[in-house]
């Protein structure tokens, strides 16, 4: 029993990390298990304009006002193919959708079409109602074309004082005080991954005080902050400084 037990652990201590239980965590399972399927598009529509509610079915964008003579989001044989004019608008798109959960999330197939350099999208919750956070930015995550972050805002970098603090220190062209970059520190996470052209379904869900990524299917990343507990995630939302195209949108709430 013994020499079993021994060739089991070597076994074990030989295979990829990636292997562990952590990595092949669904959360897209768990959503469609625990949670209440309340929102879906898949975009099998044609757009009107440019403005606001162009791309239809609820979708907002707080950035299409700024270019309203540029097209940003085009609805193209069943795909959201966003191009966002961030040099014009002088801001990345925003496009946003009613959410209104505290535990859940959303699945969205995405693609980085390789029409512009470092291509990359944001992707999490808003709560402009809640005060003391800039323009109500709750938690996101972020996929580059090399890494994944998961971040809180709600009590990292768009906490009001925070905020007023860090623009303060730029505008002396100081430092972070060892106290802030510390505490900023704990409000992220930063793993390595690197982006393709292929076409990928994303889940980001928070449960608690913990947010988790995953890629296909694989858990690619998850952190703790209180920020990701906040109690109503109304908007989900998309940042886009580039290019992007997104296929199928699916929010669930859980609680």
């Amino acid at each position: 029993m013994t020499r079993i037990l021994r060739s089991l652990a070597l076994l074990l201590a030989a295979l990829p990390a990636a292997a562990g239980p952590e990595a092949v965590r669904d959360d897209a399972a768990w959503l469609r298990e625990k949670g209440t399927l309340v929102f879906h598009d898949a975009f099998e529509r044609e757009e009107d304009g440019n403005l606001a509610k162009a791309i239809g079915n609820g979708w907002n964008s707080a950035t299409a006002a700024r270019v309203p003579h540029i097209k940003m989001a085009d609805l193209d044989g069943g795909i959201l193919k966003v191009a966002s004019a961030s040099v014009e608008a002088k801001h990345a798109a925003h496009i946003h959708h009613e959410a209104g959960f505290a535990d859940g999330g959303a699945v969205v197939r995405f693609r980085f079409p390789g029409l512009s350099k470092g291509e990359s999208l944001q992707l999490g919750f808003v709560d402009r109602e809640t005060q003391g956070i800039h323009a109500g930015h709750l938690c996101y995550g972020i996929l580059s074309q090399s890494g994944v972050t998961l971040i809180d805002h709600k009590t990292g970098v768009m906490n009001l004082e925070i905020r007023k603090r860090r623009e303060e220190l730029a505008a002396r062209k100081e430092k972070l005080p060892a106290d802030l970059d510390a505490l900023l520190k704990t409000k992220q996470t930063n793993v390595a991954w690197k982006a393709d052209t292929e076409w990928h379904e994303i889940a980001l869900v928070t449960e608690g005080d913990e947010m988790r990524l995953s890629v296909d299917g694989r858990l690619v990343a998850r952190h703790r902050s209180e920020g990701f507990a906040h109690p109503v995630k109304r908007w989900f939302s998309f940042l886009i400084p580039n290019t992007v195209w997104i296929d199928d949108v699916k929010i669930w709430r859980v609680r």
